[in-house]
């Protein structure tokens, strides 16, 4: 299997891993988004250092790539909080819809921070598919009201600048392992005060669920990271959208949502924007 095909099939099952998340998150109920967080990545971090162990790799960073994994892990930290506060608050399929306009910032902060060429087709298609997601938006007077879609907006934006960091540390020939490790553990230890300070009981059932979602994000973290060390993300980034199918079934299904029709209507320019992009780079 080609390098690009590899790529294709990774960001795929991350994908699935990522929507099934979101279905246990938002099952978990009222838990602060922090919270929900730090166990989150709790998971991710063992599951990483289990098998860095089984490996017998040393955990050990060349000085040279520490700041670029302090910016990964930072970005990454942000995009999660931002896109649990979504989950919690809009309609599952919206929420990832907002998160999936992380790829189109990947071409773009690709563009400007690796120098890897971005046409002009290519950053209309950026543009259009911001101008998607004020559909799922819906723009108004009242900020309260859009504030959740504003910050699974800003989620998006961290996730893409955080994948660009991931693509720019492949290139380095860093593992994907060891920068989830990285990230995981940078991530629990930011948010690990909070829970100090507030922590929010759970019940056993709500312990259960986050570690299911724990376990799904691990396996979609380990999935992306895969995926862009093996290809461009201008290649395999159109296959990203699959989430937003596996989420407005699993919103239908679980929690009897359906989108809006103007929720609809982003979401078929941003999708299609992002295939045509994917089309418009294999014939290239």
């Amino acid at each position: 299997m080609s390098q690009k095909y590899k790529g294709i099939l990774y960001i795929t099952i991350s994908a699935f891993f990522f929507a099934l998340m979101g279905v246990f998150v938002k099952c978990s109920g009222d838990i602060p988004s922090i919270e929900k967080s730090f166990f989150r990545n709790l998971i991710a971090c063992l599951f990483a250092l289990v098998l860095l162990i089984r490996s017998k790799e040393k955990i050990i960073y060349k000085k040279e790539n520490l700041p670029l994994l302090v910016l990964r892990s930072t970005l990454g930290t942000i995009g999660i909080l931002c896109n649990f506060y979504a989950v919690d608050h809009l309609i599952l399929s919206d929420a990832s819809m907002l998160n999936k306009l992380s790829p189109f910032f990947v071409v773009l902060f690709s563009y400007l921070f690796l120098k890897e060429k971005a046409s002009l087709f290519e950053m209309g298609c950026v543009t259009i598919a911001f101008a998607g997601s004020l559909f799922i938006i819906r723009p108004s007077l009242d900020f309260v009201s859009i504030l959740p879609a504003i910050i699974g907006l800003i989620g998006a934006i961290g996730a893409g600048s955080a994948y660009t960091c991931v693509r720019a540390l492949s290139l380095r020939k860093e593992k994907g392992t060891k920068i989830v490790f990285f990230f995981s553990a940078f991530s629990c230890l930011v948010t690990l005060p909070y829970l100090i300070f507030n922590y929010y009981p759970i019940s056993l059932k709500q312990f259960i669920l986050l570690l299911c979602a724990g376990f799904c994000a691990a396996g979609g973290q380990f999935s992306i990271t895969a995926a862009y060390a093996n290809a461009p993300a201008k290649d395999i980034s159109a296959f990203d959208y699959s989430q937003v199918l596996f989420s407005t079934l699993f919103s239908y299904m679980i929690f009897h949502q359906i989108p809006t029709s103007s929720s609809w209507i982003g979401y078929l320019i941003i999708i299609t924007t992002g295939i045509l992009l994917f089309l418009k780079q294999r014939k290239k």
